[in-house]
């Protein structure tokens, strides 16, 4: 069988049980992988943390030395030529470049339809109100392993553009792809989709060295104010770490999917929906909670027929295996209510009525309701965007928007009769806080004024 089959009680402590990122276990693999390259035992947290040191101290030579070590190439430059970049835009064939466009298209039309609203009110004596103001600089990271990611560019990017950002770059790490008759620096589909989202610059880089570079900056590469993107475990931990010298949208953990399912679903678009999940990752949840004992015995047999399909088989089959699971529920109810408690990235409800059931539904990343709407348009160009909440942090976070590239400035200008009838409130609240100073700024106020401006300041105000 290669999806288990679960009882309710069984997934809740198993499969579906969150553990927090830093008590997971780390395969003895990647611990001997990093002493050998490091000379010493290592956490991946203390390795992390010793590439952002020698990145923050040493800047572009320590990038060069990390990206020597780690992708097995030295760079005469990190930044991707413009014209190169253009080039790759051109290269893609006509269907793919039409099908970015399509994408882009739509994710722009999506996030513009999201409102950043300035306001002002003077109903509370005098003015107050809340400025959006947009972030200036922000760095995108665009995974470039065994699958490039063009699309998270255009996720990523589009929002920041909309939201008034100034300057976006993009890191991505350097892979030698060989397409289209030519030799790319990363593969040009993700170039092309650079060029199409109006990125500033590209630079190839990755890993933690990638997300140290944007943080603090070095010769060759900015530093931003905030830093956006999925990436593997090295680069969710260089994030967690740089958080504070600049903002992140948030930690992103293996994908998955959660699919409640009824006994009128195809189970032959059930499978390929979880097949399309857990091809991302060993470590992608591809799940499916079911009332139906059939549904469940039809899918297992879909499974079988269609993962000898896919090219991905072993990272497919490896993924099954491990964080995901069938879970045969008492109802479509109870289904909703695990989804619920799992707060999934990804919540497909492929049952009769899904309208029915989305009152019911608190937390998840992106919800698809219906068969037509799967989640694989969600990823590419239904418009919403693919950047989403994972471990469970759907519960209290939100999928990547313009909002998270924009900030809030607090405006106050109290005319003086209401400063005049605040000001003994507010050193009532500092005597409570024995903060005396303040109590002292506040009462001066209700005293006539003492001594006069300087000169120059008077006249500055002219």
């Amino acid at each position: 069988m290669l999806l288990r089959r679960y009882t309710p009680a069984e997934a809740r402590d198993t499969v579906l049980r969150r553990v927090p990122i830093h008590e997971r276990p780390v395969p003895e693999s990647l611990l001997a992988a990093l002493a050998q390259m490091f000379g010493e035992p290592l956490t991946p947290d203390k390795a992390v943390a010793r590439i952002l040191a020698d990145v923050r101290r040493d800047g572009d030579a320590a990038l060069h030395a990390w990206t020597e070590r780690l992708d097995g190439v030295r760079l005469a430059q990190f930044r991707v030529p413009d014209a190169q970049i253009q080039a790759a835009y051109a290269a893609l064939p006509e269907p793919e470049r039409a099908a970015l466009e399509q994408a882009a298209a739509r994710i722009r039309a999506f996030h513009q339809r999201q409102p950043i609203t300035s306001w002002l009110t003077q109903d509370l004596g005098g003015t107050l109100g809340l400025l959006a103001r947009p972030i200036e600089r922000v760095g995108v990271y665009a995974p470039g392993g065994s699958a490039p990611l063009p699309s998270t560019v255009l996720m990523a990017v589009i929002p920041a553009r909309v939201a008034g950002v100034r300057q976006v770059v993009v890191t991505t790490p350097p892979r030698v792809v060989q397409a289209y008759g030519e030799t790319w620096p990363a593969h040009p589909a993700l170039l092309a989709a650079a060029h199409i989202a109006a990125v500033d610059a590209v630079y190839l880089l990755g890993g933690a060295q990638a997300i140290a570079a944007l943080a603090y900056g070095t010769e060759s590469v900015p530093q931003v104010d905030k830093i956006v993107g999925p990436g593997n475990l090295f680069v969710t931990l260089a994030k967690k770490q740089v958080y504070g010298v600049v903002g992140i949208d948030g930690l992103a953990g293996p994908t998955e999917t959660l699919i409640v399912a009824d006994g009128t679903a195809n189970p032959a678009w059930v499978a390929a929906d979880l097949l399309a999940q857990a091809e991302h990752d060993p470590l992608a949840a591809a799940l499916l909670l079911t009332p139906s004992a059939a549904l469940l015995d039809a899918v297992e047999a879909e499974l079988q027929r269609q993962v000898p399909q896919r090219a991905r088989g072993d990272i497919i089959r490896a993924a099954l295996g491990h964080r995901s699971a069938a879970v045969h529920t008492e109802s479509v109810a109870q289904a909703i209510e695990l989804a619920n408690a799992y707060a999934p990235e990804h919540l497909a409800l492929a049952v009769a009525d899904p309208w029915r059931w989305l009152p019911q539904v608190q937390h998840a990343g992106c919800v698809f309701l219906g068969e037509h709407s799967y989640e694989v348009l969600g990823d590419y160009v239904a418009g919403t965007n693919h950047v989403l909440p994972t471990d469970g942090s759907a519960r209290y976070a939100s999928s990547l928007s313009v909002l998270d590239f924009v900030k809030w400035m607090g405006v106050v200008a109290l005319d003086p009769a209401t400063a005049q009838e605040l000001s003994p409130v507010a050193a009532q609240l500092a005597d409570l806080e024995a903060l005396d100073a303040h109590a002292a700024a506040a009462r001066a106020r209700l005293q006539p004024a003492q001594g006069s401006r300087p000169k120059e300041v008077m006249e500055d105000d002219r």
